[in-house]
Formats: structure tokens, C-alpha cells, sequence
């Protein structure tokens, strides 16, 4: 039963909503800026993972997570799924914070980190359910969505710096991986007998 995916969406949504809406200040104050948060704005790390840059990018990071949250969730149980999410969300971040922690101007925020954890968590589960997606009507093998999606955030990773920090995504999607490996019993197991091997 999924007990915490909703109220986590409620809550992220709120408080995306009150810092975009009536507390800009509070958005700069929690957002990851590496540079400080190294210097002991360590909250950030968590933070930046309730904070969104608008609407889209809120409604995108939540519809996925309400669809892949509530699944993990009743796949692997509610204290694992909190776990994989803010184990996802806290390692997301360490690309930026090796990258730029000297670089005052970065800045990085959104929950798209921890929502891919959960996300690929899901793809190593079920790698051969279908995925699909609001712009291409046809359903696609998670396992193949999941290169396909690595492929282009690494290649993405490469160019200038954007708006989009396909890092977080790269180090949000490997931590969804390693929490499941590690830390949430039989699920090693389970990966190898849907692989067959």
C-alpha cells in the first residue's frame, strides 16, 4: 500500500508553490549553490529537492513521481521507498557539489535527482514493462527508455551549462540503482531471475 507518495507530492508541491509564489527569498536561501553549501549551508542538500523553477518543472518531476512512487512504494515498502527517495535526492547532488563548489554563481534546485532514483529503481524491478510517455503514444520497454534517457543526459552533460543539470539526473538514476542493490532485501535477487539469470 502507498501511504507516503502522495504526501510527499502534496508537500514538495506546497512548498514549491509558496517560494515561487509568495517567498522568493526563500527559494535563493534553498537552492543548491554548492560554493556555499561546502561552507556550511549543508540544508540545501535537502532543500533544493522541495524547490522548483516553475510550473512545468514541478508538474513534470510530481506526474512522474506519482506514477513511479506509488509503485516502488508498494514494491518495496514505504520505509524504503523514503529511503531510495532522499538517498537519491542527498547523492544527485555530489556531481554539482565537486564540480562548482569553488563557482559562487552555480545554482541547482528540483527534485528530479531523487524522482529518477525512484524512477530507475523501478526500471531495474521491471525493465520489461512498458513506459509511455505524454509525446510518443507507443509503449517502450523501461530498460530501453532507461538507456535511451542516460545516453542522452550524458551527452546533454557535455555541452554548456543550461538550466537543466543532467548530472543530477546521471547521479540520481545510479543511486535509485545502488540503494535498491544494497539496501532493500531480495531485490538483487529479483533482478537477476527477471534477467534470467
Amino acid at each position: 500500500m502507498d501511504t507516503l507518495t502522495l504526501p510527499l507530492i502534496i508537500f514538495t508541491a506546497g512548498v514549491s508553490l509558496y517560494a515561487l509564489n509568495a517567498n522568493r527569498s526563500f527559494l535563493q536561501k534553498g537552492m543548491l549553490r554548492p560554493y556555499y553549501t561546502v561552507r556550511g549551508q549543508w540544508h540545501q542538500l535537502v532543500t533544493s529537492g522541495l524547490l522548483h523553477a516553475n510550473m512545468g518543472h514541478l508538474l513534470v518531476n510530481m506526474f512522474t513521481l506519482y506514477f513511479f512512487g506509488r509503485a516502488m512504494e508498494q514494491s518495496v515498502g514505504s520505509g524504503h521507498f523514503l529511503g531510495l527517495y532522499v538517498f537519491s535526492l542527498i547523492l544527485s547532488n555530489l556531481p554539482s557539489l565537486l564540480k562548482y563548489h569553488n563557482d559562487p554563481s552555480f545554482a541547482s534546485l528540483g527534485a528530479s535527482g531523487a524522482v529518477e532514483g525512484v524512477l530507475f529503481a523501478y526500471i531495474l524491478l521491471y525493465p520489461f514493462r512498458s513506459i509511455y510517455l505524454m509525446l510518443i503514444p507507443i509503449p517502450i520497454p523501461a530498460v530501453v527508455f532507461g538507456v535511451l534517457f542516460i545516453a542522452y543526459s550524458i551527452y546533454e552533460s557535455k555541452k554548456d551549462r543550461g538550466i537543466i543539470n543532467h548530472e543530477a539526473h546521471i547521479a540520481g538514476a545510479l543511486s535509485g540503482i545502488l540503494y535498491l542493490l544494497v539496501l532493500v532485501p531480495g531485490a538483487y535477487q529479483h533482478v537477476l531471475r527477471t534477467i534470467g539469470l
